[in-house]
C-alpha cells in the first residue's frame, strides 16, 4: 500500500507532497497541472519502470525528466508490503548520463496487485507472482517482464511477449472471453459476476451474449453483449462507455486469473492486497453511469477475493463522481486532493471533504471552482445584470434594455434570478424592455 508520494524538481511544481488514504483518494483539478502525472508517479514508485518503457507503443505513462537539470530530481515515497507492515521509505533519482532513475539495489517492498487504467485506453499490470522476480546467482535465466502494459489494441487483440519474439502474454479480450464462454467454467462466472456489478443500471444491465462470426474472411468467434433493447452487438461494436466497461472488466478478470494459476504454479499465497489506479474514471460515460462507477468499481473488486484490502487512486473531472462520493466518504481511509493554478504555479492541496448535496453545487466547489453551473454566456448575462444592480439609477435604459434580452436568451422563465431583476427595476425605475 502507497502511504506517500514526495516529487521534487519534477512533474508539474518545484515540490509535491501526497500522504495518501489507505482505501480511495480522489484527484481533482484543471487540464494540465498533472492529475495523470501523479498517477504516473504513484504506479513507478510501486513497479520502479514508467509504463511507456515496457511498451513504447503507448501515448501515456512517458518517463519522466527533472524540470531544472541543473538541480537533482528525486521521487520519494512509503509504501508497504505483503509481509512488512511498517512502512519502508525509498527515495529514487534521475541520472543525467543514464537518462533514467536510479533508486537503492536490492529487491524492493512487494505492495500487492497494481492496476493502473490510463486515459487513452492503456492498461497496465503488476502482479506479484509473474513479475517480482528476477535472475539469481550465476545461472543462465532469463528475467520475466517487468510488468504487462497494454495499449488499446493489445488488449483486444493480445499482448506480445518483448522478450522471446514470439507469442504473447495475453491473447487478449476477444480470444479470451470466446474460450471463456465455451468453456463456461469460473473464468466466465466471474466475468459475468464483474459485468452485472458494473451495469449502468438495473434496467441496463451487461450480460454476455452469443458468439458470432462477423465475416466470412475473420474464422474468429466474436464476444456479444445482449443489450437492454434486446439485440445481441459484438463488443467491437459496443458503444466508448460500454467498450470501457468492458475492458475494465474483462482485465479485472484476467489480471485475477492470470494471478491465481501462477500463485498456485510457484506455490505462494494468493496477494491480499490490490492497488488500483484509475484516470478519469468517468471517460465515455452516461452521467446515470458516472454516478454509479466507482461505488460499483469497488464492490466489484472486493468481490475478486473478500480478504483482499483495495487502495484506489482516482483522477476524475466529474462531479457526478463526486458527488457519487458522498455516501460512503470517510476520512479516516479516504482522501480528496486538488490541484490548482495559484498565482502563476501549481499547487496541491488535501481538501476537506464536506457534502455538497448535488453535482451542480460540486461544480461551484473548490473541486472545478465554476462561479455557475450554467453555461457560460448564462453566467456573462449574470454577471453584467448584477453589475447594473450594482449602478443602480446610473444604469442606461439602452443597458438596461440589452441586459434584459439577454436574460430572456440564457434564463429559463423560473430561473430564481427573476426576482431580483424585477425588484431592481422596480426599485431604481428602469424601463420594462419587450417581454418583460
Amino acid at each position: 500500500m502507497l502511504h506517500q508520494l514526495q516529487l521534487t524538481n519534477v512533474g508539474p511544481a518545484p515540490r509535491l507532497v501526497l500522504e495518501l488514504g489507505s482505501r480511495l483518494n480522489l484527484i481533482t483539478g484543471d487540464n494540465g497541472l498533472g492529475k495523470s502525472f501523479l498517477l504516473d508517479a504513484a504506479w513507478f514508485a510501486l513497479t520502479r519502470r514508467w509504463p511507456q518503457q515496457l511498451n513504447p507503443q503507448i501515448t501515456s505513462g512517458l518517463i519522466a525528466r527533472p524540470i531544472d537539470r541543473r538541480q537533482e530530481a528525486t521521487i520519494a515515497f512509503s509504501v508497504d508490503g505483503v509481509t512488512i507492515a511498517e512502512p519502508r521509505h525509498y527515495s529514487s533519482r534521475y541520472v543525467l548520463d543514464d537518462q533514467d532513475w536510479v533508486g537503492p539495489p536490492g529487491r524492493p517492498v512487494n505492495p500487492g496487485m497494481v492496476l493502473y487504467a490510463m486515459a487513452d485506453g492503456s492498461f497496465a499490470v503488476w502482479d506479484p507472482a509473474r513479475n517480482y522476480w528476477k535472475t539469481r546467482g550465476n545461472r543462465d535465466v532469463q528475467e520475466r517482464v517487468s510488468a504487462y502494459v497494454f495499449s488499446p489494441r493489445d488488449i483486444w487483440d493480445g499482448l506480445p511477449n518483448p522478450i522471446y519474439g514470439k507469442g504473447r502474454l495475453c491473447n487478449g479480450l476477444i480470444d479470451d472471453w470466446a474460450s471463456w464462454h465455451r468453456e463456461d467454467g469460473p473464468a466466465f462466472a466471474l466475468l459475468k459476476q464483474v459485468l452485472a456489478g458494473l451495469a449502468p443500471s438495473e434496467q441496463e444491465t451487461l450480460m454476455p451474449g452469443p458468439l458470432v462470426r462477423l465475416s466470412l474472411d475473420d474464422s474468429r468467434d466474436f464476444p456479444t453483449i445482449i443489450t437492454s433493447y434486446g439485440q445481441h452487438v459484438p463488443v467491437v461494436q459496443a458503444s466508448s462507455g460500454v467498450r470501457r466497461i468492458l475492458v475494465l472488466a474483462y482485465l479485472l478478470v484476467w489480471t485475477w486469473q492470470e494471478h491465481q494459476r501462477a500463485a498456485e504454479l510457484l506455490g505462494q499465497e494468493l496477494t491480499p492486497r490490490l492497488i488500483f489506479l484509475i484516470d478519469e474514471v468517468e471517460a465515455h460515460l452516461h452521467p446515470a453511469w458516472q454516478r454509479r462507477v466507482l461505488a460499483a468499481l469497488l464492490a466489484v473488486v472486493n468481490q475478486l477475493r473478500a480478504e483482499t484490502e483495495v487502495q484506489l487512486l482516482v483522477v476524475t473531472h466529474s462531479p457526478l463522481v463526486m458527488a457519487s462520493v458522498e455516501p460512503f466518504f470517510e476520512p479516516a481511509t479516504d482522501r480528496w486532493w486538488d490541484l490548482d493554478l495559484i498565482d502563476g504555479a501549481v499547487s496541491l492541496s488535501q481538501r476537506p471533504f464536506e457534502r455538497q448535496g448535488d453535482a451542480s453545487t460540486w461544480l461551484m466547489s473548490q473541486a472545478f471552482d465554476l462561479p455557475t453551473a450554467g453555461s457560460l454566456d448564462r453566467q456573462q448575462a449574470l454577471d453584467r445584470a448584477r453589475q447594473l444592480i450594482r449602478q443602480k439609477d446610473e444604469a442606461s435604459p439602452a443597458e438596461v434594455m440589452a441586459s434584459e434580452q439577454a436574460l430572456q436568451h440564457c434564463l429559463s422563465g423560473v430561473d430564481p434570478f427573476w426576482n431580483q431583476w424585477r425588484w431592481a427595476k422596480a426599485r431604481f425605475g428602469w424601463q420594462s424592455g419587450p417581454g418583460a
